[in-house]
């Protein structure tokens, strides 16, 4: 079985961009309705129902959010209640449902896009724009995990020292200062060890030479191929159906382009869902033929 995962990293990034850049310059509600919906399928698709402390904190967020906008922004000609003297608005309730779900299907997105891409294909995409760049950001994200070990072990060592209790506030706040400062010590200079070995290595004395383990196949070019196509095709559609928050809520009329957009780029929201749903059949197919 082919996955999404599985697809050249430069594909993978394009569909993602296209998927939730259309989400992020667009609040029309029906694109953040099934942005969402395919962020969520495909996360629950891929994850299943674990992490379900993390989905009731970003539940939580997208709760804070949508009652925020109406407590800060008071316009809006429909007014649903005063409080504290300023008026609360549907509008401002509308508009602040939509900001949040725009922002919960960005990050769910963004969640998926970053257990698909590992560190190498991360360097692979870069490499491509800028092969600096992509050294950078590949060390910088190997150094994210040892960071997080070095601190355990650091904070390990001072307990067994003795130098602070846990139950003791001042002691804790003074054992988190000397770790910092541990820390800090230690990101320099491992920072100038890496920086000498690279230079010891002949890093950029001569002409770089790439390697890269990915290639292009049919299915990648598909794949970016479908998500140009929809993504054009959704907005052009979406410039015959707006929805305007301020002063009212008003919708225009939905043209035929405006449901061909929006169908459009429903399909691009649950690509991945296809192609994860699709190879499963295909799978079961095929063992059901052994």
């Amino acid at each position: 079985m082919r996955t999404i995962a599985e697809y050249n990293p430069f594909a993978v990034t394009v569909y993602f961009l296209a998927v939730a850049g259309t989400t992020m310059f667009s609040m029309n509600p029906v694109i953040l309705v099934l942005s969402l919906a395919g962020a969520l399928s495909y996360f629950f698709v891929r994850n299943g129902f674990r992490e379900m402390k993390s989905h009731l904190a970003f539940f939580l967020m997208f709760l804070f959010m949508a009652l925020l906008n109406p407590l800060i922004s008071h316009n809006g000609v429909t007014v649903l209640f005063v409080m504290n003297n300023n008026p609360v608005t549907l509008e401002a309730l509308v508009y602040g449902i939509a900001a949040a779900a725009m922002i919960l299907a960005v990050l769910y997105w963004f969640r998926s896009y970053s257990q698909i891409m590992t560190s190498d294909k991360l360097l692979y995409v870069f490499g491509v724009l800028s092969p600096r760049l992509a050294l950078i950001l590949s060390m910088a994200i190997r150094y994210v995990p040892l960071f997080g070990s070095q601190v355990k072990k650091v904070n390990q060592a001072q307990k067994a020292l003795g130098l602070y209790k846990e139950d003791n506030l001042v002691d804790s706040f003074r054992g988190g200062v000397r770790v910092f400062s541990v820390m800090v010590t230690w990101a320099l200079e491992n920072g100038i060890i890496t920086a000498d070995s690279m230079t010891a290595r002949g890093y950029g004395s001569g002409k770089r030479s790439h390697y890269s383990t990915f290639c292009f196949r049919r299915g990648d070019w598909i794949l970016m191929g479908i998500s140009c196509v929809l993504l054009i095709v959704t907005w052009i559609g979406l410039g015959d159906f707006t929805f305007n928050y301020y002063p009212a809520l008003k919708v225009s009329a939905l043209q035929k382009t405006g449901l061909i957009g929006c169908i459009s780029y429903g399909l691009l929201a649950f690509l991945p869902v296809i192609i994860e749903e699709k190879e499963t059949l295909k799978w079961n197919c095929l063992q059901s033929k052994i």
